[in-house]
């Protein structure tokens, strides 16, 4: 465990390393406890550097057991060498080789960075820095080399061995053991090393890329679970074909593995040629898996393959360059997942997760730019920030330029930065340069923490047939700062539809760009008073205030072309009754049967012919949608309490419509299964209905839950009903759960969605029941999904009990962080940032959870990774 002073480490103090490494030769041999590792490293002093300085070597717990330089073993006196470094004080002025031999400990490493074991294979994580932890080296993004790697290890332990770039050499290394030779041709940083050794089994295809290059996939996985690894395979093809058009890129290797793992403080990982995944986004069947888990391996598995060109071939300069390889690739997954999807569906789900995760960040303690100025602990930066809304950043780049400049631009800033570590610079240069645009002012986006406001007032003369909207923009934190750029997407609606004669000089392509504090745009040729609509498609990242009615906002649910203001009228009439409700203890109840008829107009008009659009305009904000509209003073308890009478008069009013939409989308008896994005949608309005049917009636639901537990054919379906059963108390929900674990008590994957929805449940005798699933056999606090899904679940999906007045809720959570914090840091970090909005609330919960964090605080020999957080969220205002 790190007990060092904090260094904080900033963007201004930037500066090249003072050598580089050419060559990595790298010599792996694999044993439980005591692997031996050399490492032959061809260096040489940086031109850019400071000439004559020393040799630093990062480490972290490593035991060195070998130095040499040039071949000759170094006496003792010549360097000074820790765990935590290697220090040459007076190396070569010129190109030498330094041989370095280490041992290290796989089945120790709970902290899962560097080499480890997960459940018997040997993997790697080294993403930020965790190659130090296999041996000493300069840990830094902007060193980059050519690697070949050879891994020993006993045949029977790992008859597989997998290495990053094409494989090279493969034998006998002795009785019982062998070995597997990888070479990448290609120059990479350190933490896109990987290796892999363990008893695996595969599926493979090939791939002939746009350049005929014919490329072996392949996923490995534990043994007996190859039959979950197809789906996963598909969608790498899928992924480079589509990369291949809409980039323009083609993948360089002759090999591309996947390895599922147990054990991944992560989602993936990029590493070149060898990406190595956390299994549940990885294993996949219709009678494991929902709808939800097969978009996620679809998205994250090309996330991770796009990554070889935004990330790999072109990579970060330092890591306060996080934004450009991640915000850049998430852009490309979303683009990815909308076309092989549905495009209004899926931009509606990213912005759901962006105002969930990465708009409470930006107004709470842990705020950042997407591009921080400093870090203590680079770990805890790869936050909703930098990846949501870093690929919001880039959204707004096509925006403002048109896809044929924004197209024009990537291909400049591959052909430009191939090869290099690049800085956001680069990326605004290369898109700067193809389009004629200056970028400067747009470039404060990466600069600037918070989420700005942009309120708006409409202006109607009917003499002059003529519309205006006057826009100030304003961000906390910043009120003399100089403006943003900020690309707004609009248009005007009438009674009966879009207003498609009306126009405005300063609107290009239906695009407002608001660059002043203050700017207004008129349009001309309007017969009627329009209703705005407003940041169509979500064009930024950006909070909106306009007073605008219920009935206007109905008529844009009715009548807008745009299928992401359609969504979000209906999400804005819902948001208030619950605002109302929350404050007054009663939804307005005139107001929520208006509601409710729209919604029934809708779902008559609208639900069989997209169903999967339908239950998303059925979906009321959740309770922290509520919190963080309210945003002061709150109260989980009655917004709990609003949200819940809101369904309930929802579930009463549209009960027979639900009930009919639940019948026209059954499947007929055969059908077989498809995770397509149809087949999704039906189920998604059928489960949608189901929820809201059981917040009017729940012991009619209860029933109807039961019975598709019983005859459900998809995990989607079995899990819809537990979770609606789980909602009711009594003997039906607790038997209901223990036939759900006897099934799947040897699915792991499958009991985490199981501890999840326990962990959710909404009353008082929860973290009791936490308390008891901890003891469960399917738990291991070793073990970051099952910590996820459990303690994860509660701490971030459960509001009312995690901030229970009490305190039960913050003692549990802080007790998991505390005992994890001495074996993987980075996850009880992690647990940590749902403390991120305590200032937010009313001040009896606000003081128990301060009590909760002063008592982390009194611990001696936090980890770097808790500190770094726990110090942030107190010190916040």
């Amino acid at each position: 465990m790190r007990t060092e002073t904090p260094i904080t480490i900033r963007l201004e103090d930037y500066r090249p390393s003072d050598h580089l490494i050419g060559t990595v030769a790298l010599a792996v041999s694999l044993h439980p406890s005591a692997t031996r590792v050399r490492a032959e490293l061809t260096l040489r002093p940086n031109p850019a550097g400071r000439p004559g300085a020393p040799l630093v070597l990062d480490g972290d717990d490593l035991t060195l057991t070998g130095l040499a330089l040039d071949g000759v073993p170094l006496p003792a006196e010549a360097y000074v060498a820790t765990p935590t470094g290697l220090t040459l004080a007076n190396p070569p002025a010129g190109p030498f080789t330094l041989t370095i031999e280490t041992v290290v400990d796989p089945t120790a490493n709970t902290k899962l960075m560097g080499l480890y074991r997960s459940n018997g294979v040997y993997c790697t994580q080294c993403e930020a820095d965790g190659f130090r932890r296999i041996t000493y080296f300069l840990d830094r993004p902007d060193v980059m080399a050519v690697y070949t790697t050879r891994i020993e290890a006993d045949r029977d332990e790992a008859p597989v061995l997998l290495g990053n770039g094409n494989p090279v050499e493969a034998g006998a290394a002795g009785p019982g053991r062998h070995y597997a030779i990888w070479h990448d041709p290609h120059p990479k940083p350190a933490y896109l090393f990987a290796l892999v050794g363990g008893r695996l089994d595969h599926v493979r295809r090939d791939f002939t890329t746009s350049e005929g290059r014919t490329v072996e996939l392949a996923v490995y996985v534990e043994s007996g679970k190859a039959d979950r690894a197809g789906y996963a395979l598909e969608a790498i093809a899928r992924s480079m074909a589509w990369d291949e058009t809409a980039f323009g890129r083609a993948y360089d290797l002759d090999v591309f593995n996947v390895v599922a793992v147990s054990d991944f403080n992560m989602g993936a990982m990029e590493n070149k040629g060898l990406n190595i995944f956390n299994d549940r986004y990885v294993l996949a069947s219709p009678e494991t898996a929902t709808d939800s888990d097969y978009a996620a391996i679809e998205a994250i598995i090309a996330h991770e393959y796009f990554h070889n060109w935004t990330g790999n071939r072109i990579t970060c300069r330092d890591w306060f360059q996080l934004c450009l390889k991640e915000g850049l690739t998430v852009f490309r997954d979303q683009e990815f997942s909308s076309d092989m999807r549905s495009r209004a569906v899926h931009r509606i789900g990213e912005v759901r997760t962006l105002r969930a995760r990465q708009f409470p960040e930006d107004a709470g303690p842990l705020a950042h730019p997407v591009r921080p100025r400093a870090y203590t602990e680079i770990n805890n930066f790869y936050t909703a920030t930098v990846y949501e809304k870093g690929a919001e950043i880039v959204r707004m780049l096509r925006t403002l330029l048109g896809e044929t400049a924004f197209r024009a631009g990537m291909d400049r800033y591959f052909t430009d930065n191939d090869g290099t570590a690049a800085t956001v610079e680069d990326f605004l240069a290369a898109l700067a340069a193809t389009s004629g645009r200056d970028l400067d002012a747009f470039a404060r986006w990466y600069e600037r923490p918070g989420t700005p406001r942009v309120a708006v007032q409409g202006h109607y003369d009917a003499q002059a047939r003529s519309y205006r909207l006057d826009f100030r923009q304003s961000l906390a934190g910043a009120p003399d700062g100089p403006p943003l750029v900020i690309p707004i997407s609009l248009g005007l609606v009438g009674p009966d539809g879009p207003l498609a004669g009306a126009t405005a000089e300063r609107v290009r392509d239906g695009v407002f760009v608001l660059d002043r504090a203050s700017d207004a745009v008129t349009f001309t040729d309007v017969p009627v008073p329009p209703v705005p609509s407003l940041l169509r498609g979500f064009s930024a990242p950006v909070r909106l205030d306009m007073d605008v009615s219920d009935a206007d906002r109905l008529t844009l649910l009715r009548h807008d072309s745009d299928s992401f203001n359609r969504w979000q009228a209906a999400q804005a009439v819902a948001m208030r009754l619950l605002v109302q409700g929350t404050r007054s203890g009663a939804v307005p109840e005139t107001a929520a049967t208006a509601f409710r008829d729209a919604l029934g107009a809708f779902l008559d008009a609208e639900a069989l012919a997209d169903p999967a659009f339908a239950a998303l305009v059925l979906a009321l904000p959740s309770e922290a949608d509520v919190a963080n509209e309210i945003g002061a003073e709150i109260d989980p308890d009655a917004i709990h309490h609003a949200r819940h009478a809101l369904r309930r008069q929802l579930g009463a009013g549209l009960a027979e419509r639900l009930r009919g939409l639940r019948d026209a989308l059954a499947d007929a008896p055969g059908t077989p299964f498809s995770p397509d994005a149809a087949a999704a949608g039906r189920r998604a309005l059928r489960n949608a209905a189901l929820d809201l049917i059981a917040a009017a009636d729940p012991e009619a639901a209860s029933a109807e839950a039961t019975a598709q537990m019983a005859d459900a054919t998809t995990m989607t379906d079995r899990l819809a009903a537990l979770a609606v059963l789980a909602q009711v108390p009594g003997e039906a929900r607790e038997a209901a759960l223990e036939r759900f674990a006897a099934s799947f008590r040897s699915e792991p994957l499958v009991l985490d969605k199981w501890l999840a929805i326990q962990a959710g449940i909404p009353e008082p005798e929860t973290p009791e029941r936490i308390r008891r699933l901890q003891a469960h056999p399917t738990f291991s606090a070793s073990n970051p999904n099952r910590v996820r899904a459990l303690i994860g679940s509660f701490s971030m999906g459960n509001p009312t009990q995690f901030n229970r007045p009490d305190g039960a809720g913050y003692r549990l959570v802080v007790e998991t962080i505390l005992a994890l914090d001495r074996t993987n840091p980075q996850i009880a970090a992690r647990l940590l940032t749902a403390f991120g909005s305590w200032r937010m609330l009313e001040p009896k919960r606000r003081g128990q959870a301060q009590a909760a964090l002063t008592e982390i605080r009194s611990v001696a020999g936090l980890s770097r990774d808790v500190g770094d957080i726990l110090e942030r969220t107190l010190a916040g205002s």
